[in-house]
C-alpha cells in the first residue's frame, strides 16, 4: 500500500508539473471584442451596450457565462484586464502578489492630490504603491491591526448607537422614512469619534440641514466615490484638462480636505494633554509618530473621511434588510442577543461580542450576498500562470468575488440569506474556499480599519435587535456600482419595539 501511495503521489505530481509546463498564450484569453481606439469602450455605452459599469455584479456574470471563469479584457486601449472568478486563481494571486502589492485605483484622486504638494506628500493609501506606501501602511495601521487595540473603542460606539436608537424611536412612528441616511451619519459619528475624538452632533436639527458640516461631508464621500470608477475608467482625458466629472470630484475633495485640516488642527492642540500610552483615539497616535508629518496626517484624515461612512453604511443597509426579510433569522438572531444582552440597555462589551457567533455570521452572509466591492484589484509584478493562461507583468487583475459567490458550484443554495452555513456545528456548514469571501480585500494591503468596522457593525445589530424587531416595506434592493456597492433604493425599514 506504500508504494502504491507513491506511485500515486508521483503521477499526481508529474500530472500538475505537465499542466503547467503547458501554458496557453495571454492572447487566447477569452473576452470581449476589443477595436481600435475605443477598446470596449462601445459595450458599455448606455441602451445599446451589453455592460454597465454601474451594475458590475451583472456584467461579471454575463462574461463568466459567456467565456468562463477566467477573462480578459481591454477596455481602453492598451489597458488589459484580468476578470478572476476561480478561488484557486484569486488565491495564487495574492499568494505571489510580492512585498508591496500594487493596484490600479483613485488616479483622479491622486493626482488632485500631487497637484497639492503643499497640502499632501503623496497620494494617499488608496492610489500609492511600493516602498512609499508600505511606510504608509506600517504607520498608519498602528492602533486598528489587532481585536485588542479596537477594542478601546468599544465604549464610545457604545454611547453614540444609543443616541441612533433613539433617533430611531423618534422617527419610527413617520411613514416611509428612508433609513439610509440615517445609517450614514451613525457612521459619520462612529467614525470621527474614532479618529479624531470628535462629535458631529449630526443627529442634531441643524445637521439635517442642506448646508451643514455633516451633510456636506456626507455628500462630498458620495460625490467622490462616484465619480472615481468613471474616472479611473475609459479616456484620461483629465489628465490633459479638467473635465466635467473631474470638476465635481476636485469641488469634492477640497471641501473634505477643509474639513480635515480643522479637525487634525484642533487636536494638536490637546492631544499632548493625554498620557502617552492611553491615545483616546487614532489621532493621537498619528500625532506623536516621527515617521509622520502634517502633510501625511492630512492625507490619511481625508482617506477616513472618504473610504469610513459609505462602505459601513451599505453593509449595515444590506444586513438590516435580508434581517428584515428573514424572520427565522431574525428570531434565532433574537435568542442570542438576549441571553448576550439581559436588558434592553445592557453595553455590548469586548466579551459579548466573543459570544455573539450567530451575529457574526449573518454579518458574514452580508457580505457573501453584497460585498462592498465586486471584487480586489492588483497588478502583477511578474508573469502568472492563471488557468494555464501566461499573464504578463503589469496587467491589471480584478478578482470577481461577488459573482462567484452567488454561484451554485460554491456556494448550495446561494441566493438565499443563510447564517447558517458559517456555523461549524450546523448541519448546513460547508467548507468554504478561504479565498470566495473577501469583504475587505487581503493581506497587507486589505482594509486598514477592518476590525473597527466589523466591530461597529456588529455593535449596531446586536443593540438593534435587543431592542426591535425590524420590518420590510420597501420593494426588492439591487446593488448599483459606484466605486463601492450601494443599494439601488431607498431603506424602507420598520421598527416594532420589543
Amino acid at each position: 500500500m506504500c508504494l502504491k501511495r507513491k506511485i500515486l503521489s508521483q503521477l499526481t505530481s508529474n500530472k500538475r508539473e505537465l499542466s503547467t509546463d503547458i501554458r496557453k498564450p495571454f492572447t487566447s484569453i477569452p473576452g470581449p471584442i476589443s477595436l481600435p481606439v475605443i477598446g470596449t469602450l462601445y459595450q458599455y455605452i448606455p441602451l445599446i451596450g451589453k455592460y454597465k459599469f454601474t451594475k458590475l455584479e451583472t456584467t461579471g456574470l454575463k462574461k463568466y457565462k459567456k467565456f468562463g471563469s477566467i477573462v480578459k479584457e481591454e477596455i481602453a486601449p492598451g489597458v488589459n484586464i484580468v476578470w478572476l472568478y476561480d478561488p484557486h486563481d484569486i488565491e495564487h494571486l495574492f499568494r505571489n502578489e510580492g512585498i508591496y502589492p500594487r493596484r490600479r485605483s483613485h488616479l483622479a484622486l491622486e493626482k488632485y492630490r500631487l497637484d497639492k504638494p503643499h497640502v499632501y506628500n503623496t497620494g494617499g493609501l488608496l492610489p500609492t504603491n511600493g516602498e512609499n506606501w508600505w511606510k504608509l501602511r506600517q504607520v498608519f495601521q498602528k492602533g486598528l491591526s489587532s481585536p485588542m487595540a479596537v477594542h478601546n473603542f468599544i465604549s464610545g460606539s457604545n454611547e453614540i448607537i444609543d443616541e441612533f436608537l433613539d433617533r430611531i424611536n423618534y422617527i419610527k412612528e413617520y411613514s416611509n422614512v428612508d433609513y439610509l441616511p440615517e445609517i450614514s451619519r451613525l457612521f459619520l459619528e462612529l467614525m470621527c469619534l474614532s479618529v479624531f475624538d470628535v462629535r458631529m452632533d449630526s443627529f442634531s436639527e441643524i445637521e439635517f440641514r442642506k448646508n451643514s458640516r455633516s451633510t456636506k461631508l456626507l455628500k462630498s464621500a458620495l460625490t467622490t466615490n462616484s465619480c472615481i470608477l468613471k474616472l479611473d475608467n475609459g479616456f484620461h482625458l483629465w489628465k490633459h484638462f479638467a473635465t466635467p466629472l473631474y470638476w465635481r470630484m476636485k469641488r469634492a475633495q477640497t471641501y473634505m480636505e477643509d474639513v480635515a485640516i480643522d479637525l487634525v488642527g484642533i487636536k494638536m492642540h490637546t492631544y499632548e494633554e493625554l498620557p502617552y500610552n492611553h491615545p483616546k483615539c487614532l489621532m493621537d497616535i498619528y500625532l506623536r509618530s516621527k515617521d509622520l508629518d502634517f502633510k501625511d496626517i492630512i492625507g490619511i484624515s481625508c482617506d477616513f473621511l472618504l473610504a469610513g461612512m459609505d462602505t459601513t453604511s451599505y453593509t449595515t443597509s444590506f444586513l438590516l434588510y435580508y434581517l428584515a426579510l428573514n424572520k427565522e433569522v431574525q428570531n434565532r438572531l433574537w435568542e442570542e442577543v438576549k441571553r448576550l444582552l439581559p436588558n434592553s440597555n445592557s453595553p455590548v462589551t469586548k466579551e459579548v461580542l466573543a459570544e455573539a457567533h450567530y451575529a457574526k455570521a449573518c454579518l458574514k452572509e452580508t457580505h457573501r450576498l453584497r460585498p462592498i466591492s465586486v471584487g480586489v484589484g492588483r497588478i502583477l509584478d511578474r508573469p502568472t500562470v492563471f488557468s494555464g493562461y501566461e499573464v504578463p507583468e503589469d496587467t491589471i487583475i480584478v478578482t470577481q468575488n461577488q459573482v462567484s459567490c452567488r454561484l451554485e458550484d460554491y456556494f448550495p443554495e446561494a441566493n438565499k440569506f443563510l447564517p447558517e452555513r458559517w456555523l461549524k456545528n450546523d448541519p448546513l456548514y460547508r467548507k468554504i474556499h478561504p479565498f470566495l469571501v473577501l469583504p475587505f480585500g487581503h493581506g497587507k494591503r486589505s482594509c486598514i480599519a477592518r476590525r473597527l468596522a466589523e466591530q461597529n457593525m456588529l455593535i449596531l445589530l446586536l443593540k438593534i435587535s435587543r431592542c426591535y424587531e425590524v420590518g420590510w416595506i420597501g420593494y426588492k434592493l439591487d446593488t448599483i456600482s459606484s466605486l463601492i456597492n450601494k443599494p439601488d433604493g431607498p431603506i424602507l425599514l420598520n421598527f416594532r419595539a420589543r
